[in-house]
């Protein structure tokens, strides 16, 4: 739950539970659901909810208010080469450290600190750069690396090494890793020496390990997108606060 509160009419066609919407609006999970209306949180039409089971009908109005609970903190961040998104090892510098003052674009209504405990929603690793998620928030967590998640990200590559046609197509379909076999991937020719992957897994510096089966060297890897998320024009090394119309996207592409 983003920590603010949240209205919205109703224009489903049949009438619906209120956690199982609240759920499919991205605002939270059932069970946060369930724990807002238990603490009087949730109304429809000015009037409490006082049960998870109540439905909703067209043209009502729902809203949540969490009051002065502090939200949770979900961040992005263009990440360069040197930094690692996950759990430093020996003398690696953490891509969080990335999170000042000097560095945000924008505003934030909750700076980080060394209490946050961000997770990275999707690694990107030392030698990679692009859009990073940071986030402790468990339902943007699930709709972003989730196991059922559908969001794509997307990625330039560039690549020492010739490319032909027999190399685009098995790294279209044909390759495993680890003995199992990866999904269809989208690839495509962006510029000289340049390639576009569109990817639906993340496993372990998959594009790198997918171009040396291929005889292709990967000198830089840049992504770009998460699903509806766009790096867009924030500059190398900085970072701002993920929006709540950009979180309910993603959670609403995940499905």
């Amino acid at each position: 739950m983003n920590g603010v509160s949240w209205r919205k009419i109703y224009d489903g066609e049949a009438p619906q539970r209120v956690n199982k919407y609240l759920a499919s609006e991205g605002v939270c999970s059932r069970r946060e659901a369930e724990e807002l209306i238990a603490k009087g949180l949730v109304s429809i039409d000015g009037q409490r909810v006082g049960e998870p089971g109540r439905k909703i009908e067209r043209g009502q109005t729902i809203e949540v208010n969490t009051g002065n609970e502090a939200p949770q903190i979900s961040v992005l961040i263009n990440k360069p080469v040197g930094f690692v998104s996950a759990q430093p090892e020996h003398d690696q510098i953490p891509a969080a450290r990335l999170l000042t003052p000097a560095n945000l674009i924008g505003a934030t209504q909750n700076m980080p600190d060394k209490r946050t405990s961000l997770a990275p929603l999707g690694r990107l690793d030392q030698d990679s750069r692009g859009l990073l998620l940071l986030s402790e928030d468990g339902v943007l967590a699930k709709a972003v690396i989730g196991e059922t998640s559908k969001l794509d990200k997307d990625y330039l590559v560039r690549v020492a090494g010739q490319i032909t046609d027999k190399k685009l197509a098995l790294l279209r379909h044909g390759l495993a890793l680890d003995g199992k076999q990866l999904k269809p991937a989208k690839v495509s020719v962006a510029e000289n020496q340049r390639l576009r992957f569109v990817l639906t897994e993340g496993r372990n510096r998959q594009i790198r390990r997918m171009c040396e089966l291929v005889d292709l060297e990967v000198t830089d890897l840049l992504r770009t997108r998460i699903g509806p998320l766009q790096l867009g024009d924030l500059p190398e090394g900085k970072w701002r606060a993920l929006a709540a119309e950009e979180r309910n996207a993603l959670i609403r592409a995940s499905k």
